[in-house]
């Protein structure tokens, strides 16, 4: 049987590029999104149009989606709110109860055999404070690490395992123009990340592919952060580096060579 994944809001950024690796990798794959792919998606990949804050809108899709394609083994929630209204509401309703209504409607529809497994995507606001984010996106992000180990423990014993993605800041399709013309904001991101770079979505991808696949097997209810080792870093050491306060003895950058 063909492992078949669903993507929800995998039309836009590293949910698409996630798409396309798994079509690249031979993978049956299905997107779900409130709007249509930027461009068009490579063969192997299906889209479904669905608003995931219309609730019966949604559970009619994923009834037809059920119904018609048969056992899913992987879904990966790449969605997040993005658009006008109460900020509060909105993020809670897509990003938290959106996937609650995702997973009890593919409750009973994932394959009897094999590898199974589902990727909430998160974000490092989960435990930090993002100053341009608002409350909402901080909570629903953090409950979301939590629904991944309530739902390990809750489908662990179908064999299906549940983890969380929460990548950092990345370069995507669509936002790469942006910061490619803001020289000053990628030399920052060099200054400040350990791996000395921002990432990029395809490497986002290839994460999400690991905890989707069998090569992940014996992991459950984590947390894994894809940040270049940002978040690794305090704050002060931080604002000393880019203030150019450091002491150069102190500096982990000026530890080159010292045995």
């Amino acid at each position: 049987m063909t492992a078949r994944t669903l993507v929800v809001g995998g039309t836009r950024g590293s949910g698409l590029a996630f798409a396309r690796l798994l079509a690249d990798t031979g993978r049956t794959v299905t997107v779900l999104g409130r709007r249509p792919p930027l461009e068009e998606l490579p063969t192997g990949i299906e889209y479904l149009q669905a608003d995931l804050s219309r609730v019966e809108e949604l559970d009619r899709v994923l009834k037809d989606f059920t119904a018609q394609r048969g056992p899913v083994s992987y879904l990966a929630f790449f969605q997040r709110f993005r658009g006008d209204g109460d900020s509060w509401t909105s993020e809670i309703d897509i990003t938290l109860d959106s996937t609650r209504r995702v997973m009890d409607a593919l409750d009973g529809a994932f394959a009897p055999e094999g590898d199974k497994a589902v990727l909430l995507v998160g974000s490092p606001a989960a435990t930090l404070i993002a100053g341009e984010q608002p409350l909402g996106y901080h909570v629903a992000k953090a409950g979301l690490v939590q629904m991944a180990r309530y739902y390990a423990v809750a489908l662990g014993r179908r064999g299906i395992r549940v983890n969380c993605l929460s990548p950092g800041a990345v370069l995507k399709r669509e936002s790469e123009a942006f910061y490619l013309s803001n020289r000053e904001l990628l030399d920052l991101y060099a200054q400040i990340v350990p791996l000395g770079r921002m990432g990029h979505a395809e490497e986002i991808a290839r994460a999400a592919l690991f905890l989707l696949s069998p090569e992940s097997s014996y992991i459950t209810g984590q947390n894994i952060v894809a940040d270049g080792g940002l978040s690794l870093l305090w704050q002060e050491g931080l604002a000393r580096r880019i203030s150019a306060l450091e002491h150069p003895g102190d500096s982990l950058g000026n530890q080159k060579g010292r045995t």
